[in-house]
């Protein structure tokens, strides 16, 4: 990366300031610690466990939460084009949740990575930060596009969210065969659990 900025210099394309000064930062040897590292600890709230034991079977080290947070931090502090992540909020509140993601999304935004992360009940803050999404029921995918254009997806369909309902939460009901006929609002029909294998919603997913 500092090879590419070096090569643009030399052309007169000189990038803004702040972002000269980062760069060369973090590349620069002969450090204990860099900005991009004491940036990821400061987001994941890992400052204050620097000098912590990280622990293992025999001994006690630091929480769960914590270890959720590390490996979160050792996922995001090299560069890299792809991250996995699985139910990362796992034994975290949904503010520590929230910061991670959007360190994650600056990330993303930044670096033109991509990011798939797996969440089950997301806030709705969280959700927010997310551009697009895959919903999954049945071992089939029922959407996958823009976050802002879900909802009305399923409003086609014939559900419809409540003004005060979070939009992760009715996900979740509109694909549950115990929630989803109270967010049936097609009068015209009868309802009648409309599962995501019949071929109603294949035509769906095709339109």
């Amino acid at each position: 990366m500092m090879m590419e900025v070096s090569k643009r210099e030399e052309v007169g394309i000189v990038p803004h300031p702040d972002v000269d000064t980062y760069m060369k930062a973090i590349f620069a040897k002969g450090q204990k610690t860099t900005l991009q590292t004491d940036h990821v600890l400061k987001v994941l709230g890992l400052i204050s466990m620097l000098t912590e034991m990280v622990g293992d079977d025999i001994r006690r080290g630091i929480s769960r939460g914590q270890k959720r947070r590390l490996t979160t931090g050792e996922m995001v502090v090299v560069p890299t084009k792809a991250l996995f992540m699985d139910e990362i909020s796992n034994c975290l509140d949904s503010s520590t949740t929230y910061q991670i993601v959007a360190c994650l999304q600056q990330l993303v935004h930044i670096t033109d990575a991509t990011l798939l992360i797996s969440l089950l009940q997301p806030a709705p803050e969280t959700f927010e930060l997310f551009d697009d999404i895959i919903l999954m029921a049945e071992g089939k995918v029922v959407y996958q596009g823009p976050h802002d254009q879900v909802v009305e997806f399923f409003k086609e369909c014939g559900f419809r969210r409540p003004q005060r309902k979070g939009v992760a939460d009715f996900l979740q009901e509109v694909i549950s065969r115990k929630d989803q006929a109270q967010r049936w609002y097609c009068t015209e029909d009868a309802y009648h659990y409309v599962s995501v294998r019949i071929q109603g919603i294949s035509s769906w997913l095709e339109a």
